[in-house]
């Protein structure tokens, strides 16, 4: 990282001003204080606030010090551009940032809003691109504080057993047998957990470790290892849930939370038993001859383990199948953990999981395919009569949500593994521009659920035209995410503002908080449908405006380091 590139990176935070001051330095400000200072007259020298509690750590390299002038224990200066890593270098330059941006008044804050909504009024113009851009971070800020965050805590907090209440009326009273699942209760881990690092605020990291507790306590088996799918409400007992009470999806879901509460929290237990749960998956999950993982313990099959593939078929998929969405779950959950825990072994596995989803499940036309045989052959209904595809609809179709949102988790992987390259790029594009160009209301806007090619050569129809709360989620991170990424294709940022709008006048509830399980604007959509079930929570919706957020404000490292 050079001065040129630390410059670059300074000046694309929002509101980023510079300055030469005391001769030859040249500083970077925000509301008129500085967050980082480089001497051009030395071969290189940069100082950056930091946290106390990271100082001593800092310091121990031999290119960092305390920065003379600066307060005590609070201020480093860099004396070597590789005394960092290009995404230390990033994150510190970020939190400099974010803690002199703390720490200005509120007075001096607000006047930054007030200065862009002064332009925009009293002007009678439209904001400056940049300006709007911090409006909306603002108004989804808004949203999602009062209508996400609020409207989910305290109320889901089972006080009594422990763990998060599932389901919930639309005005928020408990209604239904509050069982609880690991997917459910990850997430919740999750959001709570990202809350907590977003706003800075140990709240929401007191809500994550009283799931934690759950989860570590209750939910994985002391006998044979993995967590359970499904207990009661008391976690006593195992439920049926209809496919076995363990897989790989919900695991990986686990992995995803115990990463993010180790961030959160520093507590070692859980990155402990997030590579527990990592290494239970590929003793039981993985597949030694084609790669890849099954979603069913390899125990119910032995074969498997052999090569064979004598499965028992039924109605569902066969088990010796694996499935996109346990996949891109996989590699979620393996860049959450490789990000906090980089080990040769955990970059092997995220590393082959971005190429099979990228290589194999995303096909040449941009959509993922559901189902592969385990030797990688894609499973396909095309021959099937109408009879049969219908009937087994499930296993061979468009699903718009998990295409945008597997767009952004293959980029996402790419920049943990440091790879950011041009292959995941153009794939994670096609697949956005696929869903647009086939999945999308230009109308309304929103994306519909499910789509299929009928026949060699067939057109895309719609076959499911709800729109979920969760594909719509999807949807506004990916666009905006294309927006940045590709800046000069007007579409995407257009089609992310008006993804907004309907979210905003179809899926979020003003009234009680929450997001409505279906857009209200189609006859799926009901204001009277349930808030909150085991499959319905609030991290597909916190996560893209935290998201959205970020990059909003420019302040998504991925964003930049693609750029």
């Amino acid at each position: 990282m050079n001065v040129e590139q630390i410059r670059a990176f300074c000046l694309s935070l929002p509101k980023v001003t510079e300055d030469l001051k005391w001769g030859n330095n040249l500083c970077f400000l925000i509301g008129g204080k500085i967050f980082c200072l480089t001497d051009l007259d030395s071969d290189f020298s940069a100082a950056l606030k930091v946290e106390e509690e990271d100082f001593d750590m800092l310091t121990a390299r031999d290119e960092i010090m305390q920065a003379p002038h600066f307060a005590r224990k609070k201020w480093v200066t860099v004396t070597e551009p590789d005394a960092l890593r290009n995404d230390e270098w990033l994150k510190m330059l970020r939190k400099s940032y974010e803690l002199v941006r703390a720490n200005l008044s509120k007075r001096i804050r607000d006047q930054l809003l007030i200065a862009l909504l002064f332009f925009a009024f009293f002007f009678g113009c439209t904001p400056a691109p940049e300006a709007e851009k911090l409006l909306l971070a603002e108004e989804m800020n808004g949203s999602l504080k009062k209508e996400l965050l609020d409207a989910w805590y305290p109320v889901a907090i089972d006080t009594i057993w422990g763990g998060f209440f599932s389901d919930f009326t639309y005005d928020w009273q408990l209604e239904g047998p509050q069982n609880k699942m690991l997917v459910t209760l990850a997430r919740h881990i999750w959001t709570t957990s990202n809350a907590a690092m977003f706003y800075d605020d140990d709240h929401y990291c007191e809500i994550a470790r009283h799931g934690y507790h759950f989860l570590r306590d209750r939910m994985w088996d002391t006998v044979e290892g993995g967590f359970y799918m499904l207990l009661t409400q008391e976690g006593t007992q195992p439920v049926d849930s209809g496919g076995g009470n363990k897989n790989a999806y919900s695991n990986a879901f686990a992995i995803y939370a115990l990463s993010a509460y180790y961030e959160c929290s520093g507590d070692t237990t859980a990155l402990d038993l997030a590579l527990k749960t990592f290494y239970w998956l590929n003793d039981h999950c993985y597949d030694p001859i084609y790669k890849g993982y099954f979603n069913n313990p390899l125990w119910k099959e032995p074969s498997l383990a052999q090569g064979s593939s004598s499965m028992i078929t039924s109605t569902s998929a066969r088990t010796d199948w694996k499935d996109q969405n346990s996949s891109i779950h996989l590699l979620e959950a393996f860049t959450a953990l490789y990000s906090c825990w980089p080990v040769s072994q955990v970059k092997q596995r995220l590393t082959e999981m971005l190429y099979l989803v990228r290589d194999s499940f995303a096909g040449e036309k941009g959509y993922l395919v559901q189902f592969m045989q385990r030797n990688w052959v894609p499973v396909s209904l095309r021959d099937s009569s109408v009879a049969v595809r219908g009937k087994k609809s499930f296993l061979d179709h468009v699903s718009f949500g998990h295409d945008v949102e597997a767009a952004y988790l293959m980029l996402e992987a790419s920049h943990v593994l440091a790879l950011e390259d041009e292959k995941t790029l153009q794939t994670a594009k096609l697949m956005v521009d696929h869903a647009l160009a086939g999945g999308w209301d230009d109308s309304t806007g929103g994306f519909y659920y499910e789509g299929y090619y009928a026949g060699p050569g067939g057109e895309l129809t719609i076959i499911d035209s709800s729109k979920a709360w969760w594909v719509q989620a999807e949807g506004l991170n990916s666009l905006m995410l294309m927006s940045m990424l590709f800046p000069d294709e007007e579409k995407y940022y257009k089609a992310f503002r008006k993804q907004w709008q309907y979210i905003s006048s179809f899926i979020i509830d003003h009234e009680h908080g929450g997001w409505y399980p279906n857009g209200l604007d189609s006859h799926f959509g009901r204001a009277d449908a349930p808030k909150g079930s085991i499959w319905k929570v609030n991290y597909h919706d916190s996560r893209a405006l935290m998201n959205c957020i970020r990059m909003l404000r420019g302040e998504s490292e991925l964003v930049w380091t693609y750029r």
